[in-house]
């Protein structure tokens, strides 16, 4: 574990509602998640949106390792503003996915480029690889389950073959213990069986 920095005392002052919400929207676009924005934000869009889009304080916070307690509590000092279950999964995602490689090279890319730049995140990998086979409410979005239930489900014959390292499952898995189930009502009427 590397020494905790302080968490900024106060946030950058932002560049516009617009100007955010713009930056929002073309992540998501680019990220694939249109169509899925019912669903609660993963930790690479909430990383991302916490600390404005600064590749420099970006860059700083890719290098950092800290567990899951240790990031939630700099989150919590940070005070991003965040709900709890937002707290929790933009921690474990950080836990898993940080320090990045290459932090110095991350912090030179565009506010635009640093979301697709980053590990993708349970929402994003639920997107990507758990509706071609089934319902994705009925068999994902659903279900209540904790992380260990959500890992082993990947030992089914089925599930094995998802294209996912053990990094990326584990981020799948805290997101999916985090943020499920879902309201049936808060799903779009296609994606509910």
């Amino acid at each position: 574990m590397t020494q905790r920095p302080a968490p900024p005392g106060e946030r950058p002052a932002r560049r516009g509602l617009l100007a955010t919400a713009a930056f929002v929207l073309a992540a998501t676009v680019a990220l694939g998640q249109t169509g899925f924005e019912f669903m609660p934000d993963g930790g690479r869009n909430l990383l991302v949106q916490v600390f404005d889009a600064d590749p420099g304080t970006l860059a700083d916070i890719s290098a950092m390792t800290l567990d899951t307690e240790g990031w939630q509590a700099w989150i919590t000092e940070a005070r991003t503003g965040l709900a709890e279950a937002e707290v929790m999964t933009l921690a474990s995602y950080m836990a898993l996915n940080l320090p990045l490689a290459d932090p110095v090279a991350f912090g030179a890319l565009d506010p635009e480029d640093l979301a697709p730049a980053l590990p993708r995140d349970g929402k994003d990998l639920a997107v990507r690889n758990c509706q071609g086979c089934h319902g994705f409410y009925t068999a994902y979005l659903g279900h209540d389950r904790d992380a260990n239930g959500w890992m082993v489900m990947f030992n089914s014959p089925f599930h094995m073959e998802i294209p996912m390292n053990r990094a990326e499952r584990l981020t799948f898995a805290q997101y999916s213990a985090i943020n499920l189930p879902m309201r049936l009502e808060d799903v779009p009427p296609d994606l509910r069986h």
